[in-house]
This record gives structure tokens, C-alpha cells and sequence, in this order.
């Protein structure tokens, strides 16, 4: 039944209505007219008989009460990122495969929940473990009660802790074995399977600073992306699958370049996950001439970006090397649509490279470089002094004399990289192939920006190396949880910004209020993503009203 207005010349009546089935067809049927609706309200009676008829719908008074502030509110907690990230944790494996390992270790303390909360700290509000204590207390995480912070730490140094020197085997020059790789491998172990392999594999890198002294060994000083060169800092790498799960992170002294860490990643990921032939595929920050020799010797696969500016053969001879461009992908019609590519192939000697070429990135570079090209012949009548701190004017200007003018030659240089990169790979794989699953790389490196705040985890006061690893672990494991997150929203076709999701489900909260001496929890509505989120994972909201028995107090 339900209530239905029905108008009647000038007039608007008020009914009550039901539906019934009538000759296979439904048809509605008046059980009441009620009266004008305007006199009903004007008399108050509306009301009357709604509160009249609520008292028996104990549910719609107390969530009218509630939301008319007559409710004295108990205790109000967060309970959207808790009730799907939970079910990720399970489903992913992360919590099984802690389980075990803790087995053979006796802690007074749920040290599996210490990691959860920490874990689902950095998806919701990154931030030190100390906030992370203070953070907890708004959520409705079971299994905390008796949790401190300095339960915290000795989780965070378990997941860091070295293991015995004959487990060491796998252990890269910069940094051992620790727990942490066990849990990586048990997760990798329960997603394998007979057609699981690890034949192309993408790793990057970024870099963490501190404020403190930074650990034992981790914190040195080198450079610096974050521009902080006064700090010391570690480095934080990433190795994902071809699908872009996480598969592990590796942690290195902050003097440690990206140079010397790819032939020790591949060696180590061999050894790890017992793997045959594969193939990386890396940023040009990590190449160099030895990299590239040890990695021909040990007849390694890759697929590898290549500096255009900075290697004679690349812009003296690879780039200007005639032949026809392959289409592999036309301009777009669609914004979904891929991005304009075109490849051609080139051998200098034994070496192959790829050129790639993207027109509408090479429109766009050349129009960002005639609008600044344009500004600094504006500036230069007016002067040439302040120009030189200027990076984007700099770059254009030589030295005549005491004055400085336009550099028409590097102009026309620069032209010549526009909307270009340059791939180098020894694999057998067609040109297309390769510039498409070097591409791939990108989803990494979009990882490292759009998770920044997850794997920078600052600030960071621990002390000693292995809680440093612990808490920077945690952000990995917070990877492998958005990761499991988004393949699920994905299946069912939805496609949310990251923040979106997470402020729509810290949105959802469980109310405990008091009625007639008798405790309640009430469920807030749902908003925006989140019940899609909650069906792409598969877990039921919780009843809008449900009674509760009296607990004492955490």
C-alpha cells in the first residue's frame, strides 16, 4: 500500500492505495480517500496519522528521531572501508598467508589486526602508525580492543625482521631477506596457477625521504626526486605482472641508483618464484651501458625506454634513420578511444630499436612550444635579464655578446622529438607488440602517482631498519587490496575515481543511540559509489535498524 494524490478539478485529494493482480495484469485499487490534501496539512491531521501509525514501525521512528536530533547518540563509527576491505583482506589471501607464518610465533597481542588496521590506514587516511593508533578509534575493526601503539611498531618490525642466514639465498647487495617476502611469495603462490606466469614483468621505482636519521642503513643520502636533497631517504621498488597485480617491493639504501638494481630485481624474482624465461620492461632510468651488457649475457628478455637527448646513436642515428611508420592505433574518435600510435622498426649493428610516434602528442608539443617561443620574443624587447631563470625560456636562448637571443637551431632540434620515444628490446616480438606492452609500463608508473601518498607513508619515526620495512610494506599490501578492489568494479563495469570511492565509503556509518532503555544501532544511507562497491565485492549492508544488547565499552 502506499499513499496517492489524485487531482479533481481545482482540487488535490489524498488517498490510500494498493495493488492487486487482475486477469494477469496489475491494477491498483483505493482503500481510502483520505480528504484535500491541502486541508490535511493545514490541520495537522497528516501528521497526526503518520505518528499515530509509526508506533508500530519502531524502525521509521527511531530513524526519524535520529535524524531529527531527538536521539542521544552513544557511539558513532566508520564501517564502509572496514566491511569491504575486510573481505578483500580475506579474499586476497593477505590474511591467510599472515596466519601461517604466525603459527610458529606466540605474540600476546593480535598482531594480524595490528597489520590489518595499518593496511586499511594507509587506503583510508595515510599517515605515521602513530596517527594510525589515534585513527583506529572511529572505526569498527573487531579485534582491537587491547591494541596499543606499541603493539604497532613490533608488528611493523615482525613484517621487517630479517630471516635466519640460511634462508638468505634469494637476498639482493642492498637489502636481506625478511618476513615481509614470505608473505609476498605465499600471495603470488595462491594466485598461481598452471597458466600463471611471469614471462613479462614491469618495475619502477620511487624514492621516500626523511625527517629523522632514517634507520639503521636505509636512510642515505642521494638523489633526490622529491627534490629534498638535504634529507636523507630510502628507495621503494615495484615489480608488477602483466595484469598489474603487485608482486613484490624491494627496499634499498637511499645511495642505491636505479641502475644497479635491475639485473639484482630479475635475479631475485627468478629465484622467488621459480620462474624460466622473462621479460622486464623498465623506464630509461634504468639503463646503462653494464646493465645492458649483463643483461644480453645472461640472454634476458627486455624491453627498455631509451633517453632520446642524451645517447649519440639514439638522436644522431636511430631518429634519423628514414622509413614508413605501422599504424597501430588511428587518431581517435572517442575520449575512450586509445591513443594515436604509430611504430617503425630500426637496427644500428645487432641493436633494434622501435621508434614510437603519437601525432596528436606531437601537435600539442609543438603548440607548447611556439606559445613559449612566442612569450620569449615578447620578454627579449623588453629585456633579457630576467629570462635566465626562466628553465622553459633558458632552454631557447644562446649567449651573443653580452645580450642573449633566440637559439633557431635548438628549435629545430627539439622538433624533432616531438610526440616521439624510443624503445630498445631484444625479444622477437613485432614492433607493434613491443611499443603496446611498453606502454604498459605507464599503468605502473600511473600506480606510483595516483598511490603516492600510500608508498611515501611519511612521515615515518621509526628508528630501526626493519619497522621501516614493516610500514612501508604495509603500503604495498594496500596496493594489493586496491588492486583486488578495482578488478572487481571493473568486472561489473564501473569505472570510479579512487577518492570518490573512498570518500563515499568513509561516508557510511553505524550510529548506536538509546530508545526507551533499549540500545540500537542505525545503518546511515548509502551514498554515491558505495553501493555499487559493496555489490561489486559482494557483502551485504548491514540492516538500516537492528537491536543490540548493551556492551561495555572498548
Amino acid at each position: 500500500m502506499f499513499f496517492r494524490t489524485k487531482k479533481s478539478g481545482p482540487r488535490i485529494y489524498l488517498q490510500i492505495v494498493e495493488n492487486h493482480r487482475l486477469g494477469g495484469q496489475i491494477k491498483q485499487r483505493v482503500i481510502a480517500t483520505l480528504g484535500r490534501l491541502e486541508e490535511l496539512q493545514g490541520s495537522g491531521q497528516l501528521e497526526s496519522l503518520l505518528r499515530s501509525g509509526a508506533r508500530f514501525a519502531e524502525a521509521v521512528m527511531l530513524l526519524s528521531a535520529h535524524h531529527n536530533g531527538q536521539l542521544p547518540s552513544v557511539r558513532t563509527r566508520r564501517i564502509g572501508a572496514v566491511l569491504i576491505f575486510e573481505r578483500l583482506w580475506a579474499k586476497s589471501g593477505c590474511q591467510a598467508a599472515i596466519a601461517s607464518l604466525l603459527r610458529a610465533r606466540h605474540y600476546e597481542f593480535p598482531l594480524e589486526r595490528a597489520v590489518f588496521m595499518t593496511v586499511l590506514h594507509r587506503l583510508v587516511a595515510p599517515g605515521s602508525d602513530r596517527a594510525a593508533e589515534r585513527w583506529r578509534r572511529d572505526y569498527a575493526i573487531e579485534g582491537l580492543e587491547a591494541l596499543q601503539l606499541h603493539h604497532l611498531y613490533r608488528a611493523m618490525g615482525w613484517l621487517g625482521e630479517p630471516l635466519p642466514d640460511k634462508e638468505q639465498g634469494a637476498a639482493t647487495p642492498f637489502a636481506p631477506r625478511c618476513t615481509k617476502d614470505l608473505i609476498e611469495e605465499r600471495l603470488f603462490a595462491q594466485r598461481r596457477d598452471l597458466f600463471t606466469t611471469l614471462e613479462l614483468v614491469f618495475f619502477d621505482t620511487t624514492s621516500i625521504y626523511f625527517e629523522g636519521a632514517g634507520g639503521e642503513s636505509l636512510g642515505k643520502s642521494g638523489h633526490s626526486k622529491d627534490h629534498r636533497p638535504d634529507l636523507k631517504q630510502m628507495i621503494v621498488g615495484v615489480v608488477l605482472d602483466n595484469a598489474g597485480h603487485p608482486i613484490c617491493c624491494e627496499l634499498w639504501p637511499g645511495n642505491t641508483t636505479d641502475v644497479k638494481t635491475l639485473v639484482p630485481i630479475v635475479e631475485r624474482l627468478r629465484t622467488r618464484f621459480a620462474i624460466g624465461e622473462i621479460c622486464i620492461v623498465a623506464d630509461r632510468g634504468m639503463i646503462s651501458k653494464p646493465t645492458l651488457e649483463q643483461l644480453e649475457a645472461r640472454h634476458w628478455k627486455y624491453i627498455l625506454g631509451a633517453r632520446l637527448r642524451r645517447q649519440k646513436e639514439i638522436s644522431e642515428q636511430v631518429l634519423s634513420r628514414g622509413g614508413r611508420y605501422q599504424m597501430v592505433h588511428p587518431k581517435s574518435r572517442y575520449s575512450k578511444d586509445p591513443s594515436p600510435l604509430k611504430v617503425k622498426e630500426v637496427w644500428v649493428g645487432q641493436r633494434r630499436y622501435v621508434v614510437c610516434l603519437n601525432e596528436e602528442q606531437r601537435s600539442k608539443e609543438a603548440l607548447e612550444r611556439e606559445a613559449i617561443i612566442s612569450a620569449l620574443r615578447e620578454q627579449l624587447k623588453r629585456g633579457d635579464k630576467s629570462l635566465i631563470g626562466n628553465k622553459g625560456y633558458r632552454r631557447y636562448l644562446k649567449s651573443q655578446g653580452a645580450r642573449f637571443t633566440i637559439d633557431e637551431q635548438k628549435i629545430l632540434e627539439e622538433a624533432r622529438y616531438d610526440g616521439k620515444w624510443v624503445l630498445r628490446t631484444n625479444t622477437n616480438l613485432s614492433a607493434a607488440e613491443v611499443a603496446l606492452k611498453y606502454k604498459q609500463l605507464w599503468m605502473v608508473e600511473e600506480i606510483f602517482r595516483s598511490a603516492k601518498s600510500l608508498l611515501e607513508t611519511r612521515p615515518i619515526f621509526h628508528k630501526c631498519d626493519d619497522t621501516i620495512r614493516g610500514h612501508v610494506f604495509c603500503s604495498f599490501l594496500a596496493l594489493v587490496l586496491r588492486k583486488e578492489l578495482q578488478e572487481r568494479l571493473e568486472a561489473t563495469g564501473s569505472q570510479f575515481e579512487w577518492a570518490e570511492v573512498i570518500v563515499d565509503l568513509e561516508a557510511l556509518e553505524d550510529v548506536e543511540v538509546v530508545h526507551q532503555q533499549k540500545h540500537f544501532r542505525l545503518r546511515t544511507e548509502t551514498q554515491g559509489t558505495c553501493g555499487k562497491v559493496f555489490q561489486a565485492v559482494g557483502v551485504a549492508l548491514p540492516p538500516t535498524v537492528r537491536q543490540i544488547k548493551e556492551v561495555a565499552r572498548a
